[in-house]
Order: C-alpha cells, then structure tokens, then sequence
C-alpha cells in the first residue's frame, strides 16, 4: 500500500468505516456521524459498510446478510463484511465492530471482558454462570482475541486511558499500537446558553417546579449505564430533588416500580430515547452517570459542554476530564452513599459554578481537533510510521 499523493489535486486517503448497526439514540452512532463530517473537512475519502445507515447518500456500503439472533447477527456481518472489503481497494479499513480484517480499530465499546467483570458485580451467581456460558459473550471473548492479536492491525484508537491499559492488560498489545484520540463534542451545538433557550418550556413541559433541583441521565441500557444507583442515591439525597431519566431499556418497567418502591416515582421522569437530548440537558442542573462500564460517554461530553457538572463513576472513561470538586465528582458505580453525597453538594448554585469548569473542561475536544488527530494517524500509517 503506498501513500497517497499530496499536493495541487492530491486527493485525501480512502477509508472505509465499518459500523453494523445505527441506532438514533446511540452514543457510538453519533460519534460515527460525526466523525464522518470532521474527516471528510479534512480531505479524506470515506465508505461507511453496515446493515444500514439513515439519510445514506451513495457513499455507504449495505452488507445485510440474513440472521437469527444476536450470535447469527455478529458473526455473518462479520463475515460478510469482510468479504465485500476484500472485493475494493481502501488505504485504510477502520473498524468499530470487532473484526479482524482492518488496519485500524476504534475500542469504542471498549474491552468486552472487562465490561463482563463489572457487570458480574451485579449479577446473582446464577446470572454469572448464564453469562460465561453464553454462546454470543464467548464468540464475542474469542473475536475480540483474534481482533487484538491480529497480524494486519496497525493501530488501536483509544477514547481514554483507561481502555488503553485494558487493552495492554488484556491482549499484550504493543503500546506503540495504542492511540489516544478522545471523543468530540460540538460545543456550538451544547452550550450553557440552552437553559435559557429551553429550560423553563421543557421544566412546564414534564412537571417539574420551575425552581426544583434536577439531575439527569443519559443513556441506554439501564443496568449498564446505572439508572439503579442513580435512583437509589436520588432518594437518599437529603434534600428532595428531580430526576430526568433519557433513554431506552427493554427492562425500563423494572426501573418505573424501583422509583416507586424508593417514593420517588413523583419527581423522576423517564421520558424514553430521544434523538436530541438537549432540551432535558437544559432542563437540568447536573448530570449524572454511575456507569458500571463505559470507554468514553458522549453524553458525559454533551451535559459538560452544556455546562453541567458531572457524576459518573471510576469505570467511566470520560472520568479522566472531570476534576474532582471543580467540575464534578467520581465514585465507585455502586457506592450509592458516595453518590448521594455528591448529589447533597450540587445545589443549583453550585452546579452553575461547577458548569462553568466543567464547560471548559472539554473546549479543547472540538470535531475539528479530532478530525486532525485522525487524518494525522492515517499519515503515519500510510507512511509506514506504524505497525
């Protein structure tokens, strides 16, 4: 593979993207979204491959083999993905699924045994037992393995340092391979300006006391992203406060009765997922997100960029940007009275002070920053300057 020409007329590299599934509501979604405007800006030649993709404009590749399950589903796109791959030429074949037919791999979902030892925390010991038997995690352990250890793989994109080292823990991938290229935000798009723009509309539009103290969440999958803790440390916060509750679960029922059995069912509000979740980021006075396991939330970004302090958790990659005290708190997933606590400290004049900092916190993490760090990647491995 040779670099591609620059100059007068150079075109960028071709890269082809690789993501199976869209879902609106899905964090890795619209980081693909807006990873695809940020490299185009920079030049480069973009083919996304998926089952499908909303709004496609010619420049994605539907592969959609037939399946049964979420097994069957992997696999055959994994298959067939990088069967079509292997029928065009790309410079570069970036992945965000776990194939082993790419140069360069985004840990987005971060490492699946790690989230399996986290999530064991949670489980009864009939749980665990279902879990290491299931066919879907072990063909998702074994591809993850082939995945690190593949000869082809040139480069690893990391969203936090914490993957980075699971990664390296894990696999014995060589560090060299490792890149840290965090996550975006769109600070035009979220701002401290959406209080006031919609705020108070979207407060009389769910109930909620124009001068209650609110906190939300964003996020689906609710026993992952910690909507229990969440609930939990809301009803022990001393004083009563509200809660904004933002996305899908096929168990969301379960957490509707929790609020119930806790006598907080009247001032939580889940309100299902949402594709623009920055009216409910308005309409709150922190954020927060006690995640069993997530590499880099882009919600975490968005509600910081708004101007909202963070509550997330040590298993949260996006932990590493927030500044204990200044701009928010990290606590242990299940330590629901450390999470309390820091409910207890986030009146609503301390959570705009806090907002402030954390806003500042992610100004540097602009699209266009990232899609320099990207394009800068691509041109150390088509020079030969990695793997």
């Amino acid at each position: 593979m040779s670099p591609p020409v620059r100059g007068r007329g150079a075109i960028g590299p071709r890269v082809a993207l690789v993501r199976s599934r869209f879902d609106a509501f899905g964090g890795a979604e619209r980081f693909v979204q807006s990873a695809i405007a940020a490299l185009k800006a920079q030049g480069a030649s973009l083919t996304l491959v998926t089952r499908r993709w909303p709004d496609n404009d010619g420049t994605a590749l539907i592969v959609d083999p037939f399946h049964v399950g979420s097994l069957w589903r992997d696999r055959s796109f994994a298959r067939a993905a990088c069967a079509a791959l292997a029928m065009r030429r790309f410079d570069l074949v970036q992945s965000h699924e776990r194939i082993a037919c790419c140069d360069v791999y985004r840990a987005g979902d971060g490492v699946h045994a790690e989230w399996l030892a986290q999530r064991a925390r949670v489980q009864s010991p009939l749980a665990r037992l279902a879990t290491s038997l299931s066919p879907h995690h072990r063909y998702l352990l074994e591809a993850e393995r082939a995945l690190f250890t593949a000869a082809r793989l040139k480069a690893v994109i990391c969203n936090s340092e914490m993957v980075r080292g699971e990664i390296a823990r894990h696999f014995e991938t060589p560090a060299e391979k490792l890149v840290l290229i965090r996550n975006a935000v769109d600070g035009a798009r979220f701002h401290p300006g959406l209080r006031a723009e919609m705020g108070e509309a979207v407060r009389q539009q769910v109930a909620i006391p124009r001068d209650a103290t609110v906190f939300a969440y964003v996020g689906s999958g609710f026993e992952r992203k910690g909507v229990g803790p969440f609930l939990r440390a809301l009803a022990r916060r001393r004083e009563p406060a509200w809660g904004i509750i933002v996305g899908k679960d096929k168990r969301a029922a379960h957490y509707g009765t929790l609020s119930v059995k806790l006598g907080i069912a009247g001032r939580v509000r889940f309100v299902g997922g949402i594709s623009d979740v920055r009216p409910f980021l308005a309409a709150a006075d922190a954020f927060v997100l006690p995640t069993l396991y997530d590499p880099f939330p882009n919600a975490a970004l968005e509600a910081m960029a708004a101007g909202l302090p963070v509550v997330t958790s040590t298993k949260c990659g996006a932990a590493e940007v927030v500044r204990e005290g200044e701009s928010g708190f990290v606590r242990d997933a299940l330590d629901v009275d450390g999470l309390a606590d820091c409910l207890d400290r986030l009146d609503p004049a301390t959570a705009r002070r806090m907002g402030e900092a954390a806003r500042e916190a992610v100004a540097p993490l602009t699209p266009e920053a990232m899609g320099r760090e990207y394009l800068a990647l691509y041109e150390r491995l088509l020079a030969g300057k990695l793997g």
